[in-house]
């Protein structure tokens, strides 16, 4: 169970218990004499509020100063000249990276044509004072069975830079177990996190409809 998810649970269980008590004891809330007897379990809410959707409002984004990479990205991968690709597509590849996004979580998902990758120990920082985070995640990269035969399933890791609290593009870097690195740019297309397959985030990609 990630930090995030323990987080949420631990709160959600933690106030609900608390309220059926008061409950039980016969304090309604509805009895203005008892209403501050559940400020704790408005607390434990309001965690799971805030880790959700509060932090990114308008007023507190500003103070959380985390920035908002929720959505779907177009994402280009120029793989180095030293790269040991298999034989194939050596770039610049078009893929579509899905990034689920909470306060305390971050996980996403990057589609090609031929495999899908899940990140795993995702993170997200900046330096104290500075408008330019960094997102690092490692990940596992699995192929459609059809291509396994010459590209097997490996490990990877990948490192972002984005800009501001609500960046539209970032750019990175790539590393694989196959010996194989290379940059990343990237173009938000919108905040849907809703795209399954490769298919659908291109059909929703406006570039790749026009080309």
């Amino acid at each position: 169970m990630s930090t995030a998810t323990t987080i949420r649970t631990g709160a959600t269980i933690a106030a609900t218990l608390y309220t059926v008590t008061l409950i039980l004891l016969g304090l309604y809330p509805s009895q203005f004499r008892y209403l501050f007897a559940y400020i704790p379990a408005a607390v434990g809410y309001g965690v799971i509020v805030f880790d959700k959707w509060a932090w990114r409002w308008p007023v507190i984004h500003r103070f959380t100063g985390r920035p908002w990479v929720t959505g779907t990205w177009r994402v280009v991968l120029s793989p180095s000249p030293d790269s040991q690709i298999p034989e194939g597509n050596r770039g610049p590849i078009i893929t579509y990276m899905t990034v689920e996004q909470t306060f305390w979580s971050l996980h996403a998902t990057l589609r090609t044509k031929e495999s899908t990758s899940r990140s795993s120990n995702a993170t997200i920082g900046s330096p104290e004072n500075s408008g330019t985070a960094e997102i690092g995640f490692l990940y596992d990269n699995t192929p459609r069975a059809e291509h396994q035969h010459r590209s097997p399933r490996h490990e990877g890791a990948c490192r972002i830079s984005v800009t501001g609290l609500n960046p539209r593009v970032a750019a990175g870097h790539y590393y694989t177990s196959r010996f194989t690195a290379g940059d990343m740019d990237f173009t938000l297309i919108n905040r849907s996190t809703d795209y399954g397959t490769f298919a659908e985030a291109a059909s929703a990609d406006p570039e790749h409809r026009t080309t």
